[in-house]
C-alpha cells in the first residue's frame, strides 16, 4: 500500500497493490496496518457503508460535511469508473482552512481517500456508470448534513473544461465557504481534532 499525505492536514491517499490474472484482479482498497501507520490511530468504527452510482460524466456532489459535533469521517474508493474526488478543509482554525486538494479515483488504480472530521468531500464524475463507496463514522442523519458549493470560486476546484454539471437541488443551492463561515455554519478545528480522537474512533 502506498501512502501519500493530502495538501489538507490530516488527510491522505491510499494506493494498493493490483494482483491480476487470467480472471480479473484482487486488491485491498482499505488496510488497517497502512491506515493506522499513516494516521496515527486505526480506522474509526463503521457505523455506515454507502455507495452512489452515477449515471453521466459530468454528475456533481458535494461539497459535503456533517455538523460537528457529531461530525464525520469518511474512507472513500471507487470501485467502478473513474471520477475527481475533492477534499475541502472546512475546519475554521486549521492550518489548512480553505485549502482544497483533489485525487482520481478509479477502477485502474485503486486509490482511496481519508477524510477526517471537519473536512469536506465531493467528486465530479468522469465516466458513465461511476461508482464511488464510503465507510461512514456516522450513520446518516439529514439534518446533519450540510454542503458547501463545489462552485465556490475561492476554492478552485479542477472541475474539467466541457462537462456540464449536474446538481442536487440541495448542491445547487449550497453557500459559498464564506456564507458559511459567516452564518457560524462550519466546525471548529479544536473540536474536531478532539473528535478524531475520542474513543469512539479507536
Amino acid at each position: 500500500m502506498r501512502v501519500r499525505p493530502l495538501r489538507i492536514e490530516g488527510a491522505f491517499e491510499f494506493t494498493p497493490e493490483r494482483f491480476p490474472d487470467s480472471r480479473g484482479y484482487f486488491t485491498s482498497p482499505f488496510q488497517e496496518e497502512a491506515f493506522a501507520a499513516a494516521v496515527g490511530r486505526p480506522l474509526f468504527p463503521v457505523r455506515q457503508a454507502s455507495h452512489n452510482l452515477s449515471r453521466r460524466p459530468g454528475v456533481l456532489r458535494g461539497i459535503h460535511y456533517t455538523a460537528t459535533p457529531p461530525g464525520g469521517a469518511k474512507y472513500v474508493y471507487c470501485p467502478r469508473g473513474k471520477v475527481i474526488d475533492f477534499q475541502v478543509d472546512l475546519r475554521v482554525g486549521s492550518p489548512t482552512f480553505g485549502m482544497s486538494d483533489s485525487v482520481v479515483l478509479d477502477e485502474a488504480e485503486g486509490r482511496s481517500v481519508y477524510c477526517p472530521v471537519g473536512v469536506g468531500h465531493g467528486s465530479v464524475v468522469l465516466e458513465a456508470d461511476s461508482m464511488v463507496v464510503y465507510l461512514l463514522s456516522q450513520v446518516y442523519v439529514a439534518a446533519n448534513e450540510l454542503a458547501v458549493s463545489p462552485l465556490d470560486p475561492a476554492l478552485a476546484l479542477p472541475l474539467p473544461p466541457g462537462l456540464e454539471p449536474l446538481m442536487s437541488e440541495r448542491d445547487a443551492a449550497a453557500l459559498t465557504l464564506a456564507e458559511s463561515r459567516e452564518r457560524g455554519m462550519l466546525p471548529d478545528y479544536a473540536t474536531c481534532l478532539e473528535l478524531d480522537r475520542a474513543p469512539a474512533f479507536v
